[in-house]
């Protein structure tokens, strides 16, 4: 039975396992094809792409890629992407440009609050050029100062707490636009924490596919049965490609695991098929 994969990040965002050990786990889980997602950036595919030959795994060149609807966040995937687009590069450049900008803001609320942290241990943890919040977490875990990511967020770190500083992100029709111009499709990413403005999920999707979107996550790690049976609903009357993945990153989310999640997902790989279709008429 095959199965699929199509959310994970490495250690070239904000995971804790590198392309090759993700795909080494995903080998282990018996993933036959997966996508490596990164936030805003594509470093860790052609690393993903090799150790997944040497298993037989088929690796899809995907991207994660946050924007702002109101003052919430919503992310997008894209999928079968042209990782090597120079234009795309550029933009997820800038994107990541303004995690710098924001990071040093968040660490100065932390240091007032006298937690000793500084933005350089931060970036070394990282070693990426990708660096988020869940970066500082970790190190306030490494300090003490909190016991897992989850805590740092719900004390420090997530929105309306001591530290948070909103980035500057661009739409949703904008990162759309940034990733079917790079020839891939977008997805919106776990619907469960989409936070529409005005009207319902199925209002705020419906405009979403009239900018662009081709796909929803449906099958996803904290899904409940009834929420992946109304997403699948969603994708069917808005004749939307169905995808489904894990959202492995490791330490900041030891209950996930590559390929099954909390132990229930199964994202089935007959879903491929379509995803691979749509994506060659770009």
């Amino acid at each position: 039975m095959s199965r699929l994969d199509l959310h994970l990040h490495t250690t070239h965002s904000d995971g804790s396992f590198s392309p090759t050990e993700v795909i080494d786990l995903a080998h282990k889980a018996g993933v036959t094809a997966l996508a490596i997602t990164d936030h805003d950036i594509t470093t860790g595919i052609l690393e993903a792409t090799l150790a997944g030959q040497e298993h037989g795994i088929d690796v899809i060149p995907g991207i994660e890629i946050s924007s702002i609807i109101g003052t919430s966040e919503l992310h997008i995937l894209g999928y079968f992407l042209d990782y090597q687009d120079a234009r795309l590069n550029e933009r997820l450049a800038r994107l990541r440009d303004s995690r710098h900008r924001r990071n040093p803001k968040i660490i100065e609320r932390l240091q007032a609050a006298g937690i000793a942290i500084t933005y350089e241990e931060v970036r070394a943890l990282a070693g990426t050029d990708s660096v988020g919040r869940p970066h500082i977490a970790r190190v306030l875990m490494e300090k003490g100062v909190v016991a897992s990511a989850k805590e740092a967020f719900d004390l420090w770190l997530a929105d309306g707490r001591p530290a948070y500083v909103p980035r500057e992100l661009p739409t949703p029709s904008a990162a759309m636009q940034w990733i079917r111009e790079a020839k891939g499709l977008p997805v919106l990413a776990h619907p469960t924490w989409v936070k529409p403005t005005d009207g319902t999920l199925t209002d705020l999707v419906r405009q979403l596919k009239a900018d662009g979107l081709d796909g929803v996550e449906v099958h996803y790690s904290t899904h409940t049965p009834r929420q992946t049976r109304e997403y699948l609903a969603l994708a069917k009357q808005l004749d939307l490609l169905v995808t489904g993945g894990s959202d492995f990153h490791g330490l900041t989310k030891p209950d996930i695991d590559v390929g099954i999640g909390k132990g229930t997902l199964h994202v089935p790989g007959s879903l491929l098929d379509k995803l691979r279709n749509t994506a060659a008429q770009r």
